[in-house]
């Protein structure tokens, strides 16, 4: 009991009513984000070191891949000027050598490796060995 004959059952609490239900509806909410922050922050840091160890193991594939398009345009198909290929000379390339060229152009070979190492094999020119 208090002063006046009050017990604590009967004081007006800190917060007002529609406060203290408020807070009671929103404590699973914080419980979840307490729960997926870590695993969002654990993403996070995956995929950057992901990408670290990627980079460093693109130099190899990207100058791979640009022999593999040399090897092409040389001699199964030319892939015009925009793409920096010759020209003149030789059938056009079709459209899904046009993009496995773009994306060794643009530092992207794991996709593009694959598709130009079979259109060489479809033109029966030798493929190198993959470094």
């Amino acid at each position: 009991m208090r002063a006046g004959g009050e017990t604590l059952s009967s004081q007006r609490s800190w917060f007002p009513v529609s406060q203290r239900t408020s807070f009671k509806m929103n404590k699973p909410a914080i419980l979840l984000i307490a729960a997926i922050a870590p695993l969002i922050a654990g993403a996070c840091t995956a995929t950057d070191s992901g990408a670290q160890f990627a980079t460093a193991a693109r130099p190899a594939d990207a100058a791979y891949c640009q022999s593999l398009v040399n090897l092409y345009t040389t001699y199964a198909g030319t892939v015009g000027g925009s793409l920096g290929g010759n020209t003149r000379g030789g059938a056009p390339a079709d459209l899904d050598a046009k993009v496995a060229i773009a994306q060794c152009q643009e530092g992207n070979p794991g996709p593009a490796i694959p598709v130009l190492e079979q259109k060489l094999r479809d033109n029966r020119i030798a493929v190198p060995p993959r470094p």
